[in-house]
This record gives structure tokens, sequence and C-alpha cells, in this order.
């Protein structure tokens, strides 16, 4: 065999005379790439990308249909090429009309898979549904249950009628793991590096378990009686029962992660010293601190902060409110403060705050259930002065407000009306309008202006070399815990690289988004919200007990199948995403009409989306030439050619034999395996060409397995169509075979 000798990139091969450049460079591991190309079907050259520069000749050469001659010096990377490369991209992505990734898990500050995660619990896969979930959160029936869950706010079927219902669907898969086995995820081999965390809440323990799973020892200091932070003692037991984050936390503590409370940073312990004896330090101490008011009168006996109170009540020792109670604040914490109130038995409950309902911060079914509860609400009011009898609170007198211009934030700033305000009688004022760091024990940290550590909002590093900081004593300060727990994750990957070495690559990943504007959810019908049973309000407003019941395994199953699954079940394996990632790519450059729209069409097997559609024409191709059947062609000319069955039939009325065929060629995930189960969850299918002898003859089929059992088999010749009356009969006869 002649063998031809070329350079690529420097390297010096040779491949057999007559192969392309693209052959030679594969078969030498060196990556160039393709969407159009496939070695079962003739060269087609549409995707442009495959394009390389070779010294000497002018113009860039397609390396799928370009051969290779004697002393050719190639390079696929020049700036040429990538420049090529990167305007051939945009050109595709702008007209690509897909979502990479579920608006929800982009809205989740964990980066939760909650497209996954809610399909598999649609399909009763409650256990590959939980590991999901601790992928990315290790907490996940605290969190189900406290979380304000942004990635519902961001849900398309709100579009349809109600969001689904991520948050319980979340616990729901969690409460069952802790009923059984609980699942405990693997852990790599020692590594011999050490890390201290200072902090045990939600921050603190996820980085925890994410660095032992990486084979790092991990210790974690806290300065209460318990690990959880403010999921322990901040969030009152009716929402989050306290035995379920011990279980949680005990799973975590079962990897081998060493757990020690009762040390005080800044007094038991202190930087230098968890420094000398690790590689690493992970701050994340939390915001303990309440945010005064700077009210007159604030200081007297009787006035409380938020955190302190609800601190108070969970470690048994309540301080006494009376039985007249002013709450002020709007969110959660003012939420929670209220009606734990109303647990201890306070007669009048009022919460206090300056704007209206439709501006709270707090949770719709918090409020709600507050009011069910008792809890008296005065909007567009500001605290003006707490008086005091006796020294100790005896009333408050209240600004009357109104809403004016919107502020920063674009809700209406409230602005006083002047001249009326309104008294009330009180015995104690709980402040819960936020909460901070207690700056006092870190003199040797870098602060920001607002008294919160400094931390990268990259890479999470402090002024100090191997010291690292996460969660709500950070940067901005107090947050909701999934955005902790996302913060955590994140710090991980940067003190893994601090500890090997490395540097961490922090460039921004492309993903293809959906114009809203654009969605169609017309056709969709409407099904009701499915939301747990709660106790009645007569009964839970005399007790802790947890107020939701939860779902059952036919409400959660009911529910999760609302989900309209946006993200590409294609993500993980898309041809396309993968080059869009490689260059810096602006596809908005070249923004305009979408050639086609987003539908879906399918039949039994195969679902297809032309908006997602590039094209490439492998699907065409391998239906003509290797299956010989030619159902699907191109339609239409120019900007508005689209990929169709012939006079633009469904699937269903065309002569498609099923083989997957075009599935499995598909860069993009236009043309997707339609799930047989009641969802559509990525099958585990394989697609392969294979032979055997039926009757003395060579017969070749495609052939579909599903876990390692034939599925589908679809004659491939014509020995395998002669032989046989029908596709079911070459079936049986191929399966027949396959068992001799």
């Amino acid at each position: 065999m002649e063998m031809i000798h070329i350079t690529i990139n420097g390297k010096e091969i040779a491949a057999p005379a007559g192969s392309t450049i693209l052959d030679a460079a594969r078969k030498n591991g060196i990556y160039i790439p393709t969407l159009c190309y496939d070695e079962a079907v003739e060269v087609y050259g549409a995707c442009g990308l495959c394009v390389v520069e070779a010294e000497g000749v002018p113009k860039l050469l397609r390396s799928c249909s370009s051969k290779i001659s004697e002393g050719m010096v190639i390079h696929t990377e020049s700036e040429r090429v990538i420049k090529s490369r990167k305007i051939a991209m945009e050109l595709l992505m702008s007209a690509h009309d897909g979502d990479c990734i579920a608006p929800c898990q982009l809205a989740c500050p964990a980066n939760t898979d909650c497209q996954g995660y809610v399909g598999l619990i649609a399909n009763g896969k409650f256990d590959e549904a939980l590991r999901l979930i601790k992928d990315r959160i290790p907490l996940p029936a605290s969190i189900g249950r406290v979380c304000p869950h942004p990635c519902e706010k961001a849900c398309r079927r709100a579009k349809v009628e109600e969001p689904i219902n991520i948050a319980q669907l979340k616990f729901f898969a969690a409460d069952l793991d802790l009923k059984g086995d609980s699942y405990l995820p693997e852990c790599a081999a020692p590594t011999g590096k050490k890390v201290a965390i200072v902090g045990g809440g939600p921050a603190g323990l996820s980085a925890a378990l994410y660095l032992k799973t990486l084979g790092h020892e991990v210790t974690v200091f806290d300065m209460m009686e318990k690990m959880g932070g403010m999921l322990r003692y901040g969030i009152p037991q009716y929402r989050l029962p306290k035995e379920i984050l011990d279980s949680e936390i005990a799973i975590i503590e079962k990897t081998g992660v060493r757990l020690v409370n009762n040390v005080k940073f800044g007094k038991d312990i202190t930087l230098d010293m968890l420094k000398s004896v690790h590689d690493a330090v992970i701050l994340a101490p939390g915001a303990w601190k309440s945010t005064p008011m700077r009210v007159k009168g604030e200081e007297i006996s009787g006035v409380y902060g938020g955190i302190d109170f609800l601190r108070s009540v969970i470690q048994g020792n309540p301080v006494a409110i009376g039985s007249k109670v002013a709450v002020c604040g709007g969110g959660n914490t003012a939420m929670d403060a209220c009606r734990t109130a109303v647990r201890l038995g306070a007669k009048e409950v009022y919460v206090i705050y300056r704007r209206t309902e439709k501006e709270m911060p707090a949770e719709e079914i918090e409020i709600k259930e507050s009011k069910e509860e008792g809890v008296i609400y005065k909007f567009l009011t500001n605290p003006v002065e707490i008086h005091e009898e006796n020294g100790r609170v005896c009333g408050m007198t209240l600004q009357l407000m109104e809403l004016g211009e919107p502020d920063a934030s674009g809700r209406r700033k409230p602005v006083a009306i002047d001249g009326k305000t309104e008294y009330i009688a009180l015995d104690s004022v709980i402040m819960a309008i936020g909460q901070k760091l207690d700056s006092s024990d870190f003199n040797n940290i870098k602060l920001t202006d607002q008294g919160t550590i400094f931390a990268d909002e990259d890479d999470f590093k402090t002024n100090i070399d191997g010291v690292f900081a996460i969660g709500d004593a950070t940067n901005k300060g107090a947050s909701i815990a999934i955005a902790a727990i996302g913060e955590a994750d994140r710090c991980v990957k940067a003190v893994d690289a601090y500890l090997n070495g490395k540097e961490l690559d922090l460039t921004p990943k492309y993903i293809s988004k959906r114009d809203d504007d654009r969605i169609d959810v017309s056709g969709k019908k409407a099904q009701p919200r499915t939301v747990a049973d709660v106790l009645a309000a007569d009964v839970r407003k005399n007790s802790f007990d947890e107020v939701s019941l939860g779902l059952t395994v036919q409400q959660a199953q009911k529910e999760a199948e609302r989900c309209l699954e946006c993200g590409c079940r294609e993500y993980f394996k898309c041809k396309l995403l993968s080059v869009a990632q490689r260059y810096d790519i602006h596809p908005q450059r070249f923004a305009g009409e979408m050639p086609q729209e987003y539908t879906r069409d399918a039949n039994a097997f195969i679902e297809r989306n032309t908006a997602k559609c590039i094209l490439c024409g492998l699907c065409v191709r391998s239906c003509k030439e290797v299956v010989n059947i030619s159902a699907i062609g191109l339609l239409g000319r120019g900007f508005k050619t689209s990929v169709s069955p012939a006079f633009a039939l469904p699937l269903d009325q065309t002569k498609c034999t099923n083989c997957g065929l075009c599935v499995k060629l598909c860069p993009t995930g236009a043309l997707t395996e339609k799930s047989t189960l009641r969802k559509q969850v990525p099958l585990k299918e394989v697609y392969s060409l294979e032979k055997c002898i039926i009757d003395g003859k060579v017969c070749e089929a495609i052939i579909s397995r599903y876990n390692g059992e034939i599925i589908r088999a679809v004659p491939n010749n014509d020995n395998a169509r002669d032989c046989c009356l029908s596709r079911d009969e070459f079936l049986k006869k191929f399966k027949d075979k396959e068992d001799e």
C-alpha cells in the first residue's frame, strides 16, 4: 500500500494514498470538527467546519473531501481556520432554535438538573432521581422544604397555567431515600490533602461532601452545639423538622467528613492554626447578627432580632414575647418569626411592612398560611418609634406610607404620608429585616465596605493564600441556602485546582437559549398543579408539627408528568454544542427570523423538531444511501430549506421503518428517540450493523439494542429483505440465530 507523508500541526504522519485530510487526521488522533460527515454516507461538505489551512494553498480546504498529497503541511487551528469556523458556527447557531438546558436548571443557583429528576420521578425512577438531585444538593430533603425555588419562577409551565411543583418533588424523592438504605456517594482514593471548613451550615456541609468525594480529608468546625447553621437555628421546626436535617447530616458524616462542634473561630481556633495543619481553608461562617432598623427605641427590652428570636425558640429557651407582637419585615424570616410567635401563644401578631403585599419578597404560600393562622398584616406602614413603659416595650408608632416611583430594585419606593401615623399597643417587637456577618472575629481577612468577607466571585479566593470564602458571610451578604450550596460546588472546584497546582478554567460555556417571546404553548392542555396537603390552620397554629404532609407517590408522578421538557435530551452528546463550546461565538450577530417553526412531529419511535435542524443532511443521506428508503428529504430552497418527509407528511405516514439510524447520526437533537415510557427519558440504546446467516445467505441488519436486548432490527441488504416476509419475522429469525 502506497503511503503518503504529510505534516499536521507540526506532527509528521503517514497515511494511505487516497485518504482525505480528515481521515488522515482522525487515524492519528488529531481533532478536526465536522457535523455533516459520517463514514456510512457519501461526503457532503455542508457544515463548513472541517476547513483546514494548507501551506502554499491560497484558500481553506474542506478536510472531509480534500485528498492528501506528498509533503503537504496542514494547520487545523490557525487564525484563519478559527475565524472561518467561528463564522460558520455563528451562522448555524443563529438559526438553531432550541434550549440546551431547561430554564428551571439555569435559574437554580446550584445548577440542579430539575428537568432530569422531574422526568425520572414521572417514570417512577425515584432512586435515580435522588442520585441526580444529590449530584448538586447534598441536603435535598431539607432544601426542598425551605427553598424559595427560583427554578419554579423560571418554569415555562407557568405559560400554560402554573409552574411545576419542583421543590416538593425534590424532597419527595429525598424523603423516600431517608426511609430506606440512604444513598451514599462514592469517594475517590485519598489524596493526602487536608481542608478545614469554618461553618457547618449548608455552604460548609456541601463543600465538605464535595471535597470528600474528590478524596480530600475534610474537617468542619462550627461554633454551635450541632451542625446545620441557619437550616437548624434559623428555620422553624414546623417548616424543617430537625430530625430530617440530622439524618442528612449523618449521611455526610458517613462518607468520612469530620464534624467538630462548639468551636468558636477567633477564640478556640485561629486562621493561623488552621493553615498550619491544613492545605486549604474555606470560610463559611454564615451571617448570625441581626440587622438593626435604626428606629428610636430599638434598644428597649423586648425588641429582638429575627434570627436571635428564632434561635432562642429552636434551642428551647424562647424569649418572652407576651401576647401582642409586631414583626417588622417582609421576607421569609419575617414569616418564620410571625408564625412562630403564633405558636408560642401570642394573641395578636402583626406584620409591619412598608410596601404592599404584592411587593413582599416572602413566599406567597407563607403569607397565605400565616393569614390562615391569624397573623394581621399592616401594609404601607413603617416603624417611627418604639415606646417603653417600666423599661419594656409597650407600643409602636407607625408612619403611614404610599407608593411612589420605582427604586433601584424596580419596586415602587414607599414614601411617607405627611402627618399620618398610627399607634399600636405591643408587648414585644421582632426586627426581621436582615442579617449580617459578625466581623469582629475576622481581623486578618479583607472585608467589603458592607462588612462582609471579600471573596473573588469566580474562584472565591480571599486576600490570604489558600483561604477561600463562601456563603452568607461574603460579598453581598445573606442570600438563600441554595445559592450558598451553588457557591460551595464552584468553590470546591477552585480549591481542588489549587490543591493540585492547576489553573481553574473560568471560561463561560456557550449554550443555546430559546427566545421566550417565540414560545407558543397554546396547544398544551391545562392541568392543575398538585400541591401537598397541609395541616389545618386551627391544628397547626397550636404546635410545631410539620405543616406540609408531603406528596404521595401518585401525586408526585402526576405532578411530574406536567413537565414540558424544555431542555434538550441530547445535551450531553450534542455534537453541535460540543463544537460551539470550543470557540468564542456570538450568534446574535446574525440574529433574525428563524427559518423553521418550533414544531414536534413524531411516530411511534422517532421525534422530529425542525427548528433544531442545521441541514447537515446526514439523516436524508443515511435514509437513502444506507437504508435505501428515502423516507425524508430536503424541501424548499435557500433560507427556508427544511428536512421533511415527501409532501410534508407526518413521519408515521411515510415508509420510515424506525431503524433509528437518522437519530444516531443527527448532531443536534433535531431527531431524537421517542421514549416508550410515559415521559421522554434518554434511552441507553445502541445501534450497530450486524450480520447473520439465514438460509445460507449473509444477512445484514441495523440492530437497535436497549440494555443489551434487541428491540428492533431493520434489513440492510437484499439478502436480508429476501429471506423473510416481514420486519417482525426477520427480527425473530435474527434473534433465533443470535441465540444459537
